[in-house]
């Protein structure tokens, strides 16, 4: 799989959540290194099926706006149709 590259400054912020969480959820410190290990195996490992359904979820957006679109046009076309004989 895919390692997705996070910014240093997404990489901090995702590493204080992972660290708060830890903490909060496991009652355990985990230091920066320790961390970033994490995120890094959870990206290369799983980062893909959450990259893929946020493009699947985009693309279902983008279909329901076009038939929503595709369907004001022909609507549109309809109203300026002249009648034939």
């Amino acid at each position: 799989m895919s390692n997705i590259k996070f910014s240093s400054s997404e990489t901090e912020q995702l590493v204080t959540k992972i660290q708060g969480y830890f903490a909060k959820e496991l009652d355990q410190d985990l230091g920066q290194f320790d961390a970033e290990f994490l995120l890094g195996f959870f990206s290369k490992e799983v980062g893909a099926y959450f990259y893929n359904r946020g493009l699947f979820d985009a693309q279902t957006i983008i279909v329901a706006k076009l038939e929503h679109v595709s369907e004001m046009v022909e609507e549109g076309i309809n109203e300026i149709e002249k009648p034939v004989s």
